[in-house]
């Protein structure tokens, strides 16, 4: 008979087998966690392949990753500081153009956005 309120009787070798399970959980956890910590704190290109290959429910269920994401890109600029440099590919791919080279010759406007 079952009696509620009762602590139940667990032997010491499963108490302990119990703990260790669960300490080796957490530093799998802790692990994980630093692992994607890195990837979001490097270049897009670096993170975007490590997420590719991650399967999504695991890190969107198991980390608060909006947070972790938000405050990893949230880089130092302030308003009215000048743009760091960067290099894109034009959309016919066939060389990269640097900032720095658009914005010693003229000024260059930075769009962000979409237009849907």
């Amino acid at each position: 008979m079952i009696v509620f309120g009762q602590a139940s009787k667990i032997s010491p070798f499963t108490r302990k087998l119990l703990v260790r399970l669960f300490i080796c959980l957490m530093a799998v956890y802790l692990g994980f966690a630093s692992f994607i910590w890195w990837a979001m704190r490097q270049p897009p290109e670096t993170f975007g392949g490590v997420m590719a290959r991650m399967p999504a429910p695991v890190v969107f269920l198991l980390f608060p990753f909006e947070t972790l994401w938000t405050h990893a890109r949230s880089g130092s600029l302030q308003t009215g500081d000048p743009a760091p440099d960067f290099s894109l590919a034009r959309l016919d791919k066939s060389e990269r153009i640097q900032l720095s080279a658009l914005s010693s010759r003229q000024p260059v406007v930075l769009v962000f956005g979409s237009y849907t």
